[in-house]
């Protein structure tokens, strides 16, 4: 192992993101919550109030901060929280030790996120504020426990469609989709410096380290590369 390269792998990342984006992204993220917090306020309560839940704190960091993500696209938000809150409410019901109950929640959480296509990080965090607070919850019924997941994922939803179509340089949601494959024409292989100048000129969030983007740059041109020279040797 190198000890230098190891060590230095603890840096922080370089970021050529501009400061002025992210400074729309503290902006966004504080007001969003600021805004969830005052509907839940005045929402019709019922016999149980509408609660916000800490991990939609995590989901304004997605959201507002990276919204080109795949994990911050509209199904991974909802159904992260609608099906980690189910597997922390299972879990409450069915396992009396805590500790237990809260590892096997977040790891249930993982799991059917993956299996759905809904991994959305602060979806785990969500099934463990149920196990943790499963004494505050267990006056309720679970229609009302699933009413709070899906109201404050819901209107975190609805913030992130109007904020980030508002702000210049974000689409919000993304769609990703398969494509097809390209024709490989040898060409000039940019260098780092090419990348991090290109992600200078992008007036928007790219939720990638540019040592991480510049490596899956090499990867996938090394591999277009011996694809080539594999059909060059087939003529």
């Amino acid at each position: 192992m190198n000890i230098g390269a190891f060590l230095k792998s603890f840096q922080p990342h370089a970021s050529p993101i501009p400061l002025v984006e992210k400074l729309r992204s503290g902006l966004a993220g504080g007001v969003a919550i600021l805004i969830l917090a005052w509907v839940l306020h005045y929402l019709p309560q019922h016999a149980y109030p509408l609660l916000m839940l800490g991990s939609m704190a995590a989901s304004a960091v997605l959201l507002f901060a990276a919204p080109h993500s795949p994990f911050s696209q509209p199904w991974n938000l909802v159904g992260g929280h609608s099906i980690s809150a189910i597997a922390g409410w299972m879990c409450c019901l069915f396992i009396p030790e805590p500790i237990m109950a809260a590892s096997i929640a977040v790891g249930t959480a993982i799991f059917l996120m993956y299996v759905l296509r809904c991994l959305h990080p602060p979806g785990a965090a969500t099934a463990l504020t149920l196990v943790l607070s499963s004494a505050q919850f267990s006056v309720m019924s679970w229609q009302w426990v699933g009413e709070i997941v899906v109201v404050n994922a819901g209107i975190m939803l609805l913030l992130a469609l109007l904020i980030n179509n508002v702000l210049p340089g974000r689409k919000y949601p993304v769609a990703f989709s398969i494509s097809t494959q390209p024709k490989i024409i040898p060409s000039v292989i940019p260098q780092q410096t090419d990348i991090e100048w290109a992600l200078t000129q992008m007036d928007s969030v790219i939720d990638v380290s540019l040592e991480d983007l510049t490596e899956i740059y090499t990867t996938a041109q090394n591999r277009a590369t011996d694809r080539y020279e594999a059909a060059q040797k087939k003529l």
